[in-house]
């Protein structure tokens, strides 16, 4: 485990990923006497803060300061100690024993083993229908139990004592350990959850045991944290209280960081990016997640292949990075993206196959395939077709030009659907919808973290694509820890998704943001999250 820790690192550093430990240029190093940071990032009230329900990346930057699991990722991706000191590697990787350090949760009990037991099982409850209850599916049993087949008491998951955790896998997974630092894996409180199921709804029942406190939570309109005094590691933490305000409108956010309402603005609008950027006024980074759009594959016309390929088709990604984007990003490739390693070959995925998808449309081929497909279908005319999106001007302005690309490259008139975050993700999750625009962050550095989206049941397989040749890859994947043949299995899988086209990638993402230069020691973690545990603040 730990040459594949080491093998991880060295990688991503040759493939320059590292992204900017962004301190910035103030000319001052005294430490200021108020350490308050205002952050622009959410937009809209998280969807969940419980664990067991989170599943969005404005959700997990909170989870990430308020909450701690058995490992954490520093900037380089390496893995450190979190609430677990240590932990043995045993038969072959197939069993880890993790050692527990003290540690308390906000209420003033200690974090056991049995947290972490009761919170793994829980999300594997299939009674809870976790949309992350897959990511479990590596323990012994954990698939089976979640599927009605096993007990939980099968489930390979077992407190040994209040500081001791055995964790028994169906098979060796070479980036276990690392997962853990994932927020499906945080403990929740056992003795708080069974006296109040609803205890993860507001600040006043929240209970957590991560370097800051949830003190705030305003629902619709912002979350405020604070540093928790009783955290094992308080004296690396230098902010006592962060802000998060949920702003909607780019512009607003713009205008709050120039008044200085702000001091990190993550949602920098479109049209003065380029500007910003060139002046330097706004920083960007490659991030390592894809942008793209999700056929329901469920519903009439997208239950069609060639019509799924022939709106793919009809996609110019090159147009959207450059006349609509014009961020640094780059058209798709494939359905992994940019910035994530080829284990067998180290080099990036990207870099070891030719494209599967062309920056420029092709109008002529998209058209014959969407007649093709029409006829097998029994159709002769299609639907009324809606993009489906969640309020944001950026969302907005691609589904715009997609709109007129269908229109212009199929003769296809569509309608665009705006909604809040949360009423977007609840209609994607029951099939509500005919296209949809995603994006994914990966939730560990590894290509399964995409590759795995698309089993059949997947939680978050919101195309409800079904393939047993696909399922068995993916099986095949997860089996060993021989790097080349899970690297195999997973690029076979790529092609699959190529023919299958149950959602067409764009672009590969970038992170454009500001932050004033008296922030110091802010980073993005290798999976392109934002991190504050080293974040303090200069005089201005």
């Amino acid at each position: 485990m730990k040459r594949w820790v080491a093998t991880t690192t060295a990688i991503l550093m040759v493939l320059s990923m590292v992204l900017l430990a962004a301190c910035g240029k103030g000319d001052s190093n005294a430490m200021a006497e108020k350490q308050v940071l205002n952050v622009g990032y959410i937009v809209s009230e998280p969807p969940a803060l419980d664990p067991l329900k989170a599943t969005d990346d404005q959700s997990g930057l909170i989870l990430r300061h308020i909450m701690e699991g058995l490992v954490r990722v520093d900037k380089n991706g390496k893995v450190e100690p979190g609430m677990a000191t240590n932990w043995d590697v045993m038969d072959g990787g197939k069993k880890i024993v993790f050692h527990l350090r003290d540690a308390k949760w906000s209420n003033g009990d200690p974090v056991t083993a049995h947290d972490f037991e009761f919170a793994w099982k829980r999300l594997l409850d299939p009674k809870n229908a976790a949309e992350y209850a897959y990511q479990l599916f590596y323990l012994k049993n954990g698939e089976a139990y979640n599927s009605g087949k096993a007990k939980a008491e099968d489930v390979g998951v077992k407190a040994l004592d209040d500081k001791t955790l055995e964790v028994t896998l169906e098979a060796p997974v070479p980036y276990f350990v690392t997962l853990t630092s994932f927020y499906p894996f945080f403990p929740v409180n056992k003795k708080v959850v069974e006296k109040d199921p609803n205890w993860g709804t507001n600040a006043k029942t929240y209970v957590s045991n991560g370097p800051f406190l949830l003190k705030t939570w305003v629902h619709d309109k912002k979350v405020e944290i604070v540093k928790n005094p009783n955290y094992w590691n308080a004296k690396r933490i230098k902010l006592s209280q962060i802000n998060f305000p949920f702003v909607g409108e780019e512009q607003t956010e713009y205008q709050m960081y120039v008044s200085g309402s702000l001091d990190i603005n993550r949602n920098v609008p479109n049209d003065l990016a380029p500007k910003l950027i060139k002046e330097k006024k706004a920083k960007v980074n490659k991030d390592p997640s894809m942008y793209f759009y999700v056929f329901n594959t469920k519903k009439k016309p997208f239950d069609n292949v060639k019509i799924r390929k022939a709106f793919s088709l009809a996609i110019d990604r090159e147009a959207i990075v450059k006349d609509v984007l014009g961020q640094g990003q780059t058209p798709a490739t494939g359905w992994v993206p940019w910035g994530i390693p080829d284990f067998a070959q180290n080099k990036e995925w990207v870099q070891t196959h030719d494209p599967y998808i062309q920056p420029k449309a092709n109008p002529a081929e998209a058209k014959k395939l969407l007649q093709e497909g029409m006829k097998e279908a029994g159709i002769s005319k299609l639907p009324e077709i809606t993009i489906s999106y969640n309020t944001n001007d950026g969302h907005k302005k691609i589904a715009e030009a997609v709109q007129q690309m269908w229109k212009q490259n199929l003769g296809v008139n569509v309608k665009l659907a705006n909604m809040e975050w949360k009423v977007f993700l609840d209609n994607l999750t029951q099939g509500n919808f005919q296209v949809a625009r995603y994006g994914w962050y990966p939730d560990y550095i590894d290509p399964m973290t995409f590759i795995d989206l698309w089993v059949t049941g997947g939680g978050n397989n919101h195309a409800k694509y079904s393939n047993p040749q696909y399922d068995a890859l993916i099986k095949q994947a997860k089996s060993t820890d021989d790097q080349k043949v899970r690297m195999e299995a997973m690029h076979k899988a790529e092609e699959m998704l190529a023919r299958d086209i149950p959602v067409t990638p764009i672009y590969n993402y970038t992170r454009v943001y500001q932050i004033k230069d008296y922030v110091k020691g802010f980073y993005q973690e290798m999976d392109g999250q934002f991190n504050f545990l080293d974040t303090y603040l200069t005089e201005k």
